[in-house]
């Protein structure tokens, strides 16, 4: 029987570990039925206000924060209002949306978590949206929050 050795830097050790840490958060995040309870039952009148204040400490607008959530939930200025004055739960919220066709193209991770690695829909609905106002309050072009759009 012959043996094969791996050489690896310290680099490549690093991030191997940082993979297989994420992989199983991630396998942790897609299993845990109390986690993704606890979104679907949180209202999305109490997150809102810490998106916009993310977005405006960073120097963007209401407006463009409005922008991303009408591209992924197809929801104008009036209907996210009605939304958030009925303190709608993020399931609900989720269900009367019309999911933008390109979300898919929303990657990278959030919270710890690659978000096309997220196994219940619901709470990957709810990361993308995260990754998106992640996107604003950073700086990135509009044209690439939107995927192109």
């Amino acid at each position: 029987m012959s043996k094969i050795i791996f050489f690896l830097d310290e680099r490549e050790i690093i991030n191997f570990v940082k993979n297989e840490n994420m992989n199983i958060q991630a396998e942790k995040l897609n299993n845990s039925d109390t986690h993704n309870q606890r979104i679907a039952k949180m209202t999305f009148a109490s997150v809102y206000p810490m998106y916009l204040a993310k977005v405006e400490k960073k120097g963007r607008t209401k407006e463009e924060l409005h922008r991303v959530i009408e591209w992924l939930t197809g929801f104008d200025n009036k209907k996210l209002q009605e939304l958030i004055k009925e303190n709608v739960t993020f399931e609900t919220f989720f269900q009367h949306a019309s999911l933008n066709p390109n979300a898919y193209l929303i990657t990278g991770v959030i919270c710890g978590y690659r978000v096309e690695d997220i196994g219940n829909p619901l709470t990957q609905q709810v990361r993308y949206l995260d990754k998106m106002v992640d996107e604003l309050a950073k700086g990135r072009k509009m044209e690439k929050i939107l995927r192109g759009s």
